[in-house]
């Protein structure tokens, strides 16, 4: 009897541990799609693609191994001590999902419920018509054991100033495109060092783009969101103006070819949208650094930055920060402190890494009083423990343009404090500012979808919130009167769910499903046979 007992019980465990295995479909698959695949998708700047579970099984247990030390996906601000929009960061309810499939035995689970697959287009994110397109010449990459950083001047052709709401970078050749800078220059001076250039098309230049006279538009990264603005902000772009495009080929990619282009969507030509400015406040020179950026060799050193008060800043609205240090950096904050005495945190990043870098937008808008005391603290590492060093043995580096020399530099999004600012928030499920079709989208998932369709008698809900939420779903005719209500006001998790529905007695036609929360209105159309 005691053995029947024993045999039941581990049976009843292996049943129970086998049902809390997670599986791909449910389990795996809204995390990657989430977090990962705006990479590593056919075409993409990773090595692999994670889009379909046999992709998912190939590299099952190098995901497990790098998502463990938190290697990917890569994500340099650290959420403990600001939170940034598009975070692309796994919670520790991710990873133990992800580890405990792949120690479960990687199950696949019922596709059907899946949630849909990511769409990646080689035309860019945003759909709709950009506004103005520029495309860099053919380039072929020289970066064969060094990075190359080219610069190609474009003339922008425009007759009269616009406002630019939305923008990102489409990579002709993804594999050998790291990083994206853009900029605007209204004196011509970078495109007479393209006309001096010994290595056409473009010129190369490292760190900044060769004449400080220029104003940054922007930047993209892989994986990143298209740089977009809330309603009614814009980054001016000056008629006549050319655009320079600043590539990051990284070494080891020699030989390839590559037209990258950038889209850019502009507020209506009617409108006079409020000026979003991106300039580093904080920078390597007095008064703002506490002493000369300096490092001497075989030495490691801190720096400190704060904007003076002399400088008679007003109330600002920040929408974004972005810190730059090269190769010797090895952490970076930055952060205001209050007139009130209060600490608003803005960004730190632990572990400096010259190779993920980029702009990081936040989810809600900041007010930067008057009298804020806006600092950054960085380190440095000369000595020769240092991987990244590019000395060896170590030698003095001070501050400069070159690769081997070494910045500190924190650019702010920001633009004059309006009464209310502080409470627009830029939901990182929806892309404010940009085109509609956004509004089914969550870092390229479908955020409600449904299932068969055409369908006789089941449906299946799939849908994906980022926050706990409220929910009513409802089912009407083509007439628009409603015929099922499904969900009234039901409390609905984060994340992934779906929900399943009958539509047995309806009679065949073209109905819409709509899904309403306190944030978004989504609909779907469903045709029962």
């Amino acid at each position: 009897m005691k053995k029947f007992f024993l045999v039941i019980c581990l049976l009843f465990l292996h049943v129970f541990a086998g049902a809390q295995t997670p599986d791909w479909a449910t389990g795996v698959a809204p995390i990657l799609y989430n977090h990962c695949t705006a990479c590593h998708h056919d075409g993409g700047i990773a090595p692999f693609s994670l889009l379909t579970y046999d992709n998912a099984v190939l590299y099952a247990t190098q995901i497990q191994g790098d998502i463990t030390i938190h290697k990917m996906p890569p994500w340099p601000p650290d959420p403990n001590y600001s939170h940034m929009a598009h975070e692309r960061v796994l919670s520790a309810t991710d990873i133990n999902t992800i580890v405990n499939w792949v120690t479960g035995g990687t199950p696949q689970g019922d596709l059907a419920l899946a949630p849909p697959m990511p769409v990646y287009s080689a035309h860019g994110m945003i759909i709709g018509t950009p506004d103005l397109i520029v495309k860099i010449p053919t380039y072929t990459s020289t970066a064969s054991t060094s990075d190359v950083y080219q610069c190609f001047v474009l003339p922008s052709g425009l007759l009269s100033d616009r406002y630019i709401t939305s923008f990102e970078a489409v990579p002709g050749n993804p594999a050998c495109v790291h990083h994206v800078l853009v900029y605007s220059d209204t004196t011509g001076a970078c495109a007479a060092l393209q006309s001096a250039s010994t290595t056409p098309p473009g010129y190369p230049s490292f760190g900044g783009v060769g004449t400080n006279n220029v104003t940054l538009l922007g930047g993209w990264v892989p994986g990143s969101s298209p740089m977009s603005y809330p309603n009614n902000f814009g980054v001016k772009l000056s008629h006549g103006s050319d655009i320079v495009v600043q590539v990051h080929y990284p070494a080891g990619t020699v030989g390839m070819v590559d037209s990258t282009e950038i889209h850019f969507f502009f507020t209506p030509i009617t409108d006079t949208p409020r000026n979003v400015t991106i300039e580093p406040l904080l920078f390597y020179e007095p008064p703002i650094i506490d002493t000369t950026l300096f490092i001497a060799a075989n030495t490691t050193r801190s720096f400190q930055e704060e904007v003076p008060a002399a400088f008679g800043l007003p109330d600002l609205t920040l929408l974004g920060v972005a810190p730059h240090m090269h190769l010797l950096g090895q952490n970076i904050e930055s952060y205001g402190i209050l007139p009130s005495g209060d600490t608003d945190h803005y960004i730190r990043i632990d572990k400096w890494d010259f190779h993920w870098q980029g702009f990081y937008m936040f989810p809600k808008l900041k007010k930067i009083p008057a009298g804020t005391r806006i600092r950054a603290e960085a380190y440095y590492d000369n000595t020769a423990s240092n991987p990244s060093n590019p000395n060896s043995p170590p030698r003095n580096v001070a501050a400069g343009e070159q690769t081997t020399d070494e910045m500190m530099l924190v650019f702010l999004v920001y633009t004059p404090y309006q009464a209310g600012d502080e409470n627009i928030i830029v939901d990182s499920a929806v892309l404010l500012g940009t085109p509609q079709q956004f509004n089914n989208y969550y870092h390229g998932q479908q955020l409600l979808d449904v299932c068969p369709n055409p369908t006789v008698k089941d449906l299946i809900v799939k849908c994906f919130l980022e926050s706990p939420d409220l929910g009513t779903i409802t089912f009407t005719d083509i007439t628009g009167r409603e015929v099922r209500r499904f969900m009234d006001n039901g409390k609905m998790p984060a994340g992934y769910s779906t929900y399943t529905y009958t539509v047995t007695g309806l009679p065949p036609g073209v109905y819409t499903l709509t899904l309403k929360t306190s944030q978004r209105l989504l609909t779907q159309k469903v045709v029962v046979q």
